[in-house]
């Protein structure tokens, strides 16, 4: 149970190549991450990661009309029949070959892949229960070249498809008379998108020069004729009128069995011409201006409102309205290539994808507004820490930016660039305001959490980098390891002055770590010595001790009793800080299970002999450590019995180095491994190489594989996830308490029966005990519930010691989703106020579940005070509008100042006592 962690979310990287989909309602993103795909929460602002994984990185995604079903295609050819409702696979099929494309059908009943130079037609998987969800229905021949986008009319009639070779087809989705296929050309380079306007055959293409062309079609969708069928077909529709009582799901099973294939020629015979449909081209328009050039690489089209949306190679990005072709706005984004475009259903915002710098932006054209704007680290994350609370995580990446994550939405809200090389290390203080960065360029940093700055930077006398970095308990001295000078540098926060730099290692610093509970600080280091400094004590070495290999981290337990090193040797040793005593040690090399990357001359067994764990971190109650390495595999051991509790695989994704322990022997051949061939010579992103004279083509630019790695492991401070820095980005595992069931001392005389019963008779005390006992989530809440709120106080200082711990726990969770709050509040305030002594001796032990309930009560404390704010000075604003409105005199009729002078004078008259002759009084009076 405890160990029951899942995959929750994927964080730190928000696109990495394929195409965007908004859903049917047009308030969330679907956006293809590596080999997982994210969903983006635009109304509720909150990510997700859906749970599944593919074998390469994701290629295509398709979209179903009803948005319930999304077909994904990865790199590899193998696509996934996802379920978007209950988020979990259907159905696996292989398309042998890679897809380009995918596209629904408008009505939901087909749909088509381009593959190669081909469009393949499919049934759509319906809603019942399938043997194949995947029947091919027709395969389309005619484009020489590899097929690019498809786009459907709104009946579902007809659908076209784009290609490399400059021409774009259209093809009859049914065998109509009058149109079975029609090659379009117009072009000069190759198509980037098509699509068919509403309710109409006319068509608009778009190539990569940046042309686009406008097609006028002489046909209405409804003036397609259905072919009269012919041979078998024939036969068959007089069978089936001859005998009326056979069945018709064995009809329809005796056609779908027949795969048709439609064969399509460029330039088709006169006599086949007459009487079918026909294009006349309308206009032609360029994008881009006179002297310049830009490829187009992405657009969208919507319908309704016939807005065209073009991204291109530069960043820039055009909306126009068609047919008109009048451009409304143009926009820069970034300095790299656009790759993908869409489109919500009602037209208002616009998603913007950008593999190179792994951007995701939604822009409102209206308003002229970000609504999402997120990018991940350009390159592989290196660090990470959690807030003393557990509710933000900072990453620090080798691109040198510093990253805050908040872990309920999933995004990123501050982004600190400071720093001009990588980040080394990155850490929280006590009080979860300030982050404590180190970096390469011989700067350490602290950023202010409230004002978003970086308010203190410290160096060294002499430029030295920074390999790692530790903050103490109170926050007031931060130390950092230095990779050149062999030194520990350490500065006052308050200061910002260097207070001494301590000198002994002989080789660079890998680790530091401060003891939670003392001001002792322990370093590691490649010189095989793990040296413990007194903080207090003049800062003098208290203790060495000597390891049998290169030091690469060190950690302190919770409690500061006990210290875990990290050696080259990959094993874990454990040490008691206060004797400099070894009390044990775990042999990790064989759990490590590295894989053989492509260009190896060694074997995977052999090349494990150099790898080792890198980073370590203990859970949160101290009785397990984490351990994480140059590896896919992720480890979880049992300190005292020194044993492999549980090992978690962190990907499976073969587009990443280093996956499979024994190479593929199918790229072997007697010339050598063909992974030394760039794969990607012909991709329009990819390595042109050119002939002599050509100028285009790179030959220095190159395609690579990152290896799989784990960089930098961290336990939630509540001890109910864990997060890891890994090449995929931040992947997060919770404890999944859901389908488990984990009951506490139970016997055959607790039942949910006897508990109801006992919630009848009023006898509140025993139900909750059972209920515990039991521990079931929902018979828990029911009888917490039943419970009157006056006798809260009496109930909670009956409980025992043992299971208050157990409430707490249950509590702290029922705050993240229930409405009670006030309730659930009592709660906790009369079970801390009755068992806060006894509880206060178990701190140590308690200390996940409580900052668990903090965490909680914070997140609702932030979010409840400002609607308190907000209410409170919307009251006091009308107040302080309805005084000054009774101050104001009633209104009187319009009259020139002249007048509204002599009225003021007349009553300063009235007022003064009414000197003066009686008719004048009495005329104002009247």
């Amino acid at each position: 149970m405890k160990f029951a962690y899942r995959f929750s979310n994927l964080l730190g990287t928000v696109y990495r190549r394929g195409n965007l989909n908004f859903t049917c309602d047009g308030n969330s993103v679907i956006s293809p991450v590596g080999n997982r795909v994210t969903v983006f929460d635009l109304k509720n602002n909150k990510s997700n990661t859906l749970p599944l994984t593919t074998r390469y990185n994701v290629k295509c995604v398709g979209l179903s009309p009803d948005g319930r079903l999304a077909i994904i295609v990865d790199e590899g050819g193998n696509a996934l029949l996802v379920s978007l409702v209950c988020r979990s696979v259907l159905h696996r099929f292989h398309f042998k070959g890679s897809v380009h494309s995918v596209s629904f059908s408008p009505d939901g009943r087909k749909f088509v892949i381009t593959k190669g130079n081909i469009a393949q037609m499919y049934h759509a998987p319906g809603r019942k229960r399938e043997f194949n969800a995947f029947v091919l229905d027709k395969t389309y021949f005619g484009p020489y070249d590899e097929t690019t986008h498809i786009d459907w009319t709104d009946d579902s009639r007809c659908f076209a498809v784009g290609s490399k070779d400059m021409s774009t087809w259209v093809f009859g989705a049914e065998r109509w008379d009058n149109l079975i296929y029609y090659a379009l050309g117009g072009h000069k380079d190759a198509i980037v998108a098509c699509f068919f306007e509403s309710n109409s055959l006319d068509l608009y293409t778009l190539s990569q020069d940046g042309a686009l062309c406008v097609w006028q079609c002489d046909t209405p969708p409804e003036g397609l004729r259905l072919k009269a069928p012919t041979g078998w077909k024939a036969d068959l529709l007089q069978r089936k009128e001859q005998e009326e009582k056979e069945e018709e799901e064995e009809e329809e099973e005796e056609e779908a069995e027949q795969e048709t294939t439609i064969r399509g020629k460029a330039t088709p015979a006169s006599e086949e011409q007459q009487g079918k449909v026909k294009y006349s081209r309308l206009a032609k328009y360029f994008f881009n201006k006179e002297g310049d050039f830009n490829n187009l690489t992405a657009a969208a089209y919507h319908k309704k409102i016939h807005l065209l949306v073009t991204g291109f190679a530069s960043g820039i990005f055009h909306l126009h309205e068609l047919p008109e072709f009048n451009l409304i706005h143009s926009l820069s984004i970034s300095d790299q290539r656009i790759e993908s475009v869409a489109i919500n259903s009602s037209g208002d915002w616009i998603a913007l994808g950008c593999s190179g710098l792994g951007q995701l932006l939604v822009w409102e054209w209206q308003s002229e507004s970000y609504v999402l704007k997120q990018q991940g680290h350009f390159n592989s994350m290196v660090s990470l820490a959690y807030s003393p609370d557990g509710q933000y995580i900072v990453t620090g990446g080798d691109d040198g930016k510093v990253k805050v994550w908040n872990t309920l939405s999933g995004f990123c809200f501050i982004t600190f660039t400071e720093h001009s090389s990588g980040v080394t290390g990155v850490t929280f203080t006590a009080t979860g305001y300030v982050i404590v960065t180190s970096s390469m360029d011989g700067t350490v940093r602290a950023f202010d959490l409230h004002r978003y700055r970086n308010f203190r930077t410290f160096t060294s006398p002499r430029p030295t980098q920074f390999s790692c970095v530790a903050v103490d308990s109170s926050g007031e001295i931060v130390c950092a390891g230095a990779q050149d000078s062999f030194e520990i540098f350490i500065w006052s926060m308050q200061t910002g002055r260097l207070l001494e730099v301590l000198s002994g290692h002989e080789g660079p610093i890998s680790g530091l770590c401060f003891n939670p509970m003392k001001s002792i600080l322990a370093s590691a280091s490649w010189d095989k010595t793990v040296r413990l400094w007194d903080m207090v004590d003049s800062w003098r070495t208290t203790e060495t001790l000597a390891l049998t290999s290169d030091a690469l981290a060190v950690t302190y337990r919770p409690d500061g009793a006990e210290l875990a090193v990290a050696t080259l040797n990959s094993q874990i040793t454990f040490w008691d800080p206060e004797n400099a005593v070894q009390t044990g040690s775990i042999e990790g090399r064989h759990d490590l299970k590295t894989g053989r990357k492509e260009l190896d001359k060694i074997t995977a067994k052999h090349s494990a002999k150099g790898k080792a764990f890198t980073t370590l971190c203990y859970s949160a109650d101290g009785q397990s450590v984490l351990a994480g390495g140059m590896s896919k595999f992720v480890c979880i051991y049992h300190v005292k019995e020194q044993i492999l509790r549980k090992k978690f695989e962190i990907s499976c994704n073969l587009s990443l180095d280093a996956m499979e322990e024994f190479l593929n022997r199918r790229k072997m051949t007697e010339f050598g491994n063909l992974a030394l061939i760039d794969q990607d010579a012909g991709e329009e992103n990819g390595v042109a190489i050119p002939l002599p004279g050509v100028r285009k083509g790179d030959m220095s630019s190159r395609h690579f594989k990152p290896e799989i790695r784990v960089t930098s492991l961290r336990f939630s401070p509540t001890g109910r996830c864990w997060a890891a820095t890994t090449t995929e980005g931040l992947l997060i595992y919770s404890l999944d308490t859901q389908m488990l069931f984990d009951p506490f001392e139970l016997d055959t005389s607790v039942t949910p029966g006897r508990i109801r019963a006992a919630l009848r008779q009023k006898d509140f005390t025993r139900a909750i005990l059972m209920a515990v006992r039991l521990n079931e989530k929902l018979l828990l809440q029911e009888t917490l519930e039943a419970v009157p709120w006056d006798e809260i106080d009496v109930i909670s200082s009956s409980l025992p010691e043992l299971y208050v711990e157990k409430v707490l726990e249950f509590l702290a969770s029922s705050f993240e989703v229930s409405r009670h709050l006030e309730f659930y509040l009592i709660w906790t305030q009369k079970l801390l106020m009755a068992h806060g002594q006894k509880l206060k001796s178990r701190a140590g032990k308690l200390l996940p579940a409580v900052q668990f309930l903090q965490k909680s009560i914070q997140r609702h404390l932030d979010d409840v005070s400002k609607l308190c704010d907000w209410n409170r000075y919307n009251i006091q604003y009308a107040l302080a509008v309805s005084k000054q409105r009774g101050m104001k005199r009633p209104s009187e009729p319009l009259g020139s100042e002249e007048a509204d002078a002599s009225d003021d004078e007349d009553s300063l008259h009235l007022l003064g006592g009414g000197h003066g002759d009686g008719d004048n009084g009495d005329r104002l009076l009247v």
